[in-house]
């Protein structure tokens, strides 16, 4: 009863206290140029992990999917823990070990107890540093991930998403996809993946983050121990040279008429990571929100394109998104629907861009801000999320932005700077198009295009 008692009284913070009560991120970069960053917290556990500035964007045709194939190498063994020997060291402290490729950054991390912290350092120091790269390894990792591309080619959602990529930045590094293509993976070496490590990692491009019960000095400690050995490049030649990757209005379309549903992808350009109108974008996609068959609501949602998704039976499912890169980026909606409904499924999304462009109200403004708030504090969850926000905001922006910041530029947003903003990107804007099954019915292009501007009489 006692214990009831308490539990009754425990005060909830409320949503100012949380972004005040939030630790400070704390960074401080190495003599070669690795910046530690972490947030103190009393976890039990901590996530540590290394943020690298390198992906497929820094791969030329020939190369394409090294990065793919270095991430998968990477958890196989090292020089001095060759074979399997390395899996087992982290599953002898019931640590959780993973890692991902993008288009412009790269990830390895690891969660597991708060005291164990100097050795996952020390693990992943020698992930970066000694990878073995042995010739077995290859062979059968190879093989690994040509299984995973044909795997990877029955998620249409992705395929459509890689085609659209293709199209609106075609003769670029974007253009590539992060898997890399099949006749490239059969024809990588070893030289090729050691030579794409020995360019892409070096310390000034890397963020050894870590969140959870940590102490930061501790961390700092540990870094220059394990770390030191990461090679040094000069500040002008730390990053190499990216070509601008030019956006193009253009499409590709897919046609498969045996498949059930048609997925289609439309976006136009979008601005890069650190420019401040990605805010007011990321309200204006809360406004159009998402839906899927499974949601329940109906007709009531808050969402009038949703509403109207249910009403008329346009789609299985819908969602906006805003891939932001280093310079430029892709603004836009994908959407899954049956083949006689994408005509209709296209005109109620693009008439909800023209809406945004031209009558966005102060109500559904308030609604997304209030939408984003809710996603904002979320990223407080678990000592993951935290850790890779660390790394990817340093990498990103240069600093970790704290959410009081966030809150206060979500705040400044209202109707009328979602009206300008979305018609600086969307109206009377050529859009990228990529479509995939059967789309038959997919309008033509300058169709499509005619629908990125009202008349108004």
């Amino acid at each position: 009863a006692a214990l009831l008692t308490l539990t009754r009284k425990r005060g909830a913070a409320t949503y100012a206290q949380t972004l005040q009560n939030i630790p400070e991120t704390q960074v401080t970069t190495l003599e070669n140029g690795l910046r530690v960053a972490s947030e103190e917290s009393n976890q039990p556990t901590c996530t540590v992990g290394l943020w690298i500035d390198a992906g497929s964007r820094y791969e030329d045709t020939k190369t394409n999917g090294a990065g793919f194939f270095v991430e998968h190498l990477a958890f196989k063994g090292t020089k001095k823990r060759p074979g399997s020997a390395f899996e087992k060291e982290v599953e002898s402290l019931g640590a959780h070990l993973n890692g991902y490729t993008s288009r412009e950054q790269t990830a390895f991390y690891i969660k597991a107890l708060s005291k164990d912290m100097p050795k996952v350092v020390e693990l992943l120091s020698d992930l970066v540093q000694n990878c073995a790269l042995e010739d077995s390894q290859i062979e059968k990792e190879r093989g690994v991930i040509l299984q995973e591309l044909k795997e990877m080619d029955g998620n249409l959602a992705d395929v459509t998403l890689d085609y659209l990529h293709a199209t609106a930045y075609q003769g670029t590094a974007l253009a590539n996809t992060v898997e890399g293509t099949t006749e490239n993976i059969r024809q990588l070496t070893r030289a090729d993946l050691a030579s794409y490590i020995d360019t892409h990692f070096k310390a000034p491009r890397m963020v050894l983050a870590a969140a959870g019960g940590i102490s930061h000095r501790e961390l700092v400690d540990a870094a220059k121990q394990h770390f030191s050995g990461v090679p040094f490049t000069y500040k002008e030649d730390a990053v190499p040279i990216l070509a601008r990757c030019r956006f193009t209005g253009s499409e590709i379309r897919a046609r498969d008429d045996a498949l059930p549903v048609a997925h289609i992808a439309l976006a136009v350009e979008g601005p890069g990571w650190a420019d401040p109108d990605n805010v007011v974008l990321n309200v204006a996609n809360a406004i159009i929100g998402r839906y899927d068959r499974t949601f329940g609501g109906g007709k009531n949602q808050s969402s009038r394109l949703a509403a109207l998704a249910v009403e008329h039976n346009l789609c299985h499912s819908f969602e906006p998104f805003n891939a932001s890169y280093s310079d430029t980026g892709l603004f836009g909606f994908h959407f899954v629907s049956d083949p006689l409904s994408i005509d209709d499924m296209m005109f109620c999304a693009q008439r909800e861009w023209m809406r945004l462009c031209t009558s966005a109200t102060e109500s559904e403004v308030t609604r997304a801000k209030n939408y984003l708030r809710n996603a904002m504090v979320a990223q407080l969850d678990g000592t993951t999320r935290v850790c890779e926000n660390i790394g990817s905001h340093l990498l990103h922006y240069g600093r970790r932005i704290p959410l009081e910041e966030w809150d206060a530029r979500i705040s400044a947003v209202d109707a009328r700077m979602v009206r300008d903003v979305c018609s600086k990107y969307i109206y009377d804007k050529c859009p990228a198009i990529a479509a995939v099954g059967p789309i038959e019915q997919l309008l033509d292009y300058n169709r499509i295009r005619s629908a990125m501007y009202w008349v108004r009489l």
